[in-house]
C-alpha cells in the first residue's frame, strides 16, 4: 500500500497517466462517547479548541485514507489523484468521514 502515490492535484509530476481506473474510496463512521462529550462540553463553555473531537476527527480521516488506499490497491492502481475528504452527519452524534479520489495507472515520463 505504501507504493501508491496520493495527490490532491490531478497529476503526478514526472509521470504520465496512462489509464483512469475508477474512483477509490474509503470511509468510516464515528460516534461520540459520553466521556469525551463531558470534557468537550466543559471546553465548549470555557472556549477554545475541543481537542477530544479534534483527535477523533484526525483518527477518522486517517482511517478513511487507509481504506481508500486499500481500495486503490484492490484496483491495482499506481496512484490516487484529486484526493478529497468529505464529512457528513449520519445521525445525532455520529459522523461519516469519506476519502476519495481517482485511481490511475502511471508511466514515468
Amino acid at each position: 500500500m505504501n507504493d501508491i502515490l496520493i495527490s490532491t492535484t490531478d497529476f503526478i509530476p514526472g509521470f504520465e497517466i496512462v489509464e483512469i481506473i475508477d474512483i477509490a474510496r474509503g470511509s468510516t463512521v464515528r460516534a461520540r462517547n459520553l466521556g469525551r462529550d463531558i470534557f468537550a462540553g466543559l471546553r465548549n463553555m470555557l472556549g477554545g479548541e475541543v481537542k477530544e473531537y479534534t483527535k477523533l476527527m484526525a483518527e477518522a480521516r486517517e482511517q478513511a485514507l487507509r481504506r481508500m488506499l486499500a481500495d486503490a490497491e484492490r484496483l491495482n492502481a499506481d496512484a490516487v489523484i484529486g484526493v478529497r475528504f468529505a464529512t457528513a452527519m449520519v445521525m445525532q452524534g455520529c459522523s461519516e468521514v469519506l476519502a476519495y479520489g481517482t485511481a490511475v495507472r502511471l508511466r514515468p515520463k
